[in-house]
């Protein structure tokens, strides 16, 4: 049995903890569109070039759409783009909506998460409507990568959200499928857990995981 002590708040991430991602379906889509050498940009855990320009925050989603338009011969629509890169989005599992409510009854819930605008924008439409709720009643608050100016592992991400949270280090736990991601938090004192491919976590409603002094 895992155990987590003296634990007040969590911080999820997002991509391939709480949302199933489909790297290949998004260079498929892109590639449909005639959009060409997008696996040097796009990883399952750390983009590249443009793509984490964007979600730096560095570059706006016009910016973006541009430098797409580079790498193909086609005219692409702004709604095409937006499209073929939210391909890279599947689906939350309705169980782990439910865990997430389930989990704020006891604790305080984050969200840490590469990402970007254009994937945000869809999330919030499409994926967080679960019996009348929305992305907003399922964290207390999000971090965001391109809000922050910032991407995982730089620790001054970590840092920067323990400041804002404004609790020691040590009362919060830390989820991430990202291993260098986790190998980071750990150094800023967070508790942690490595999160594996498709892995159920309703063992943190278990009381027992959770022990104080």
């Amino acid at each position: 049995m895992i155990h987590f002590k003296n634990i007040s708040a969590l911080i999820f991430d997002f991509g391939g903890v709480l949302i199933n991602l489909s790297r290949q379906r998004c260079i498929d889509s892109f590639r449909a569109l005639g959009v060409r050498e997008l696996e040097k940009y796009l990883d399952d855990f750390n983009q590249s070039g443009f793509f984490l320009e964007l979600e730096q925050g560095k570059i706006s989603p016009e910016q973006f759409r541009n430098e797409v338009r580079k790498l193909t011969d086609q005219t692409l629509t702004d709604e095409q783009i937006d499209q073929a890169f939210c391909s890279f989005l599947l689906d939350i599992p309705e169980e782990k909506l439910k865990l997430l409510l389930d989990i704020r009854k006891r604790f305080k819930i984050y969200l840490l998460s590469n990402t970007n605008l254009i994937h945000m924008n869809f999330c919030r439409a499409q994926h967080f409507h679960f019996n009348g709720y929305s992305m907003d009643d399922f964290f207390d608050k999000c971090y965001l990568s391109y809000e922050l100016g910032l991407t995982k592992p730089d620790i001054r991400v970590f840092n920067a959200v323990i400041d804002d949270i404004g609790l020691a280090p040590q009362q919060c736990l830390f989820l991430d499928d990202g291993l260098k991601n986790i190998e980071q938090a750990q150094k800023t004192g967070l508790q942690t857990y490595w999160v594996k491919q498709e892995e159920d976590l309703s063992f943190l409603l278990q009381p027992e995981v959770f022990v104080y002094d």
